[in-house]
């Protein structure tokens, strides 16, 4: 094992893939001559060259546009969008674009392109730029959504999402470029639509993904300390989602909570909860708990962005709900 930053991670897998193989390439804003906003694409114009590396307008509609046509005659672009907040300027080159030309085209034209970079909030960045749409392109039949949440997730996943013949929504965080994990040496590939079992426990399974897997492992530390185990289950992927990992953890602890960050309707923790109830009410002890972002616009001053996000005060509450366990009126 090695110690990488996030951003490492990413880079390591585009890297090793554009190495493998000369039809993928990468474009987005400052990814080139910059090296990128978030120093994600370092050197990889020195490597590669300006023909792979490529630096574009503040036009995402356009470029997000230019690699789909790449894309559906055999290219294998990577966009970097510098956030999914931008990515609304190009929705529709991806929802009407990437994921239905395969279809409309009787399957003449499978799209290998993956749209990376950070998502939700990241501070004080205001309501325009703080919002979390995973649950926007997981609702679109013809992608895959990826939301990884350590290094080694990152490049395992990345290396996949580059190599699958759909296209992949591959969504980052600005606040984790810099975390560092352990990240196997060699080549790995993590397979899509496998969550992760993060922590094992047998009291209560929390379910979250992304960034905000972080804050659900500080609240089951203190957990633990009151004698609470709970198992966390990293979904990794929120299209496919992995029910079958889910359901059989809830089926051994008999409790669930769903920590995400997304606004709450429509969400993937509804999503997740409605399977559950589906497939496994027999086996719940309690009804399914939630914590998500506020539903209202992310504000720009930080106490009322650590007001707006799941924290671990709010886990903490949920977890002892499912567990019949009287809350400290504080």
């Amino acid at each position: 094992m090695k110690t990488l930053q996030f951003r490492e991670a990413l880079r390591e897998a585009m890297n090793e893939e554009m190495r493998n193989d000369k039809d993928i390439f990468i474009l987005g804003e400052e990814v080139a001559e910059y090296n990128g906003a978030y120093k994600v694409t370092q050197g990889m114009l020195d490597e590669f060259g300006s023909e792979r590396v490529i630096d574009t307008p503040i036009a995402e509609n356009g470029f997000a546009g230019i690699a789909i046509g790449s894309a559906m005659n055999g290219l294998k672009p990577i966009v970097e969008f510098m956030t999914f907040n931008f990515s609304l300027v190009a929705i529709d080159q991806i929802i009407n674009g990437a994921a239905k030309v395969n279809l409309m085209s009787g399957g003449q034209f499978p799209l290998q392109i993956v749209f990376r970079g950070p998502t939700a909030s990241a501070g004080q960045l205001g309501a325009q730029h703080s919002q979390a749409f995973e649950n926007w392109y997981a609702n679109t039949p013809g992608l895959k959504v990826v939301v990884p949440s350590t290094p080694a997730d990152a490049k395992g996943l990345l290396k996949a999402s580059i190599r699958d013949n759909d296209p992949v929504i591959f969504m980052e965080s600005e606040q984790m470029y810099g975390d560092k994990g352990e990240v196997p040496e060699g080549e790995y590939i993590i397979p899509l639509g496998v969550a992760d079992i993060k922590r094992k426990g047998e009291d209560v399974t929390i379910v979250t993904f992304g960034k905000i897997y972080h804050r659900v492992a500080k609240a089951s530390d203190q957990l633990a300390s009151e004698g609470i185990n709970a198992e966390i289950v990293d979904l990794r992927t929120v299209r496919p989602i992995d029910y079958a990992t889910v359901i059989e953890s809830v089926k051994k602890t008999n409790r669930l909570v769903i920590v995400e960050e997304a606004w709450p309707l429509a969400s993937i923790s509804t999503e997740v909860a409605y399977k559950v109830q589906r497939e496994a009410f027999d086996y719940l002890d309690a009804p399914i708990q939630r914590v998500t972002m506020r539903d209202v616009p992310m504000s720009y001053a930080a106490n009322l962005v650590e007001a707006t996000l799941p924290n671990e005060v709010r886990i903490i509450k949920a977890v002892k709900k499912v567990c019949y366990q009287a809350q400290d009126k504080n």
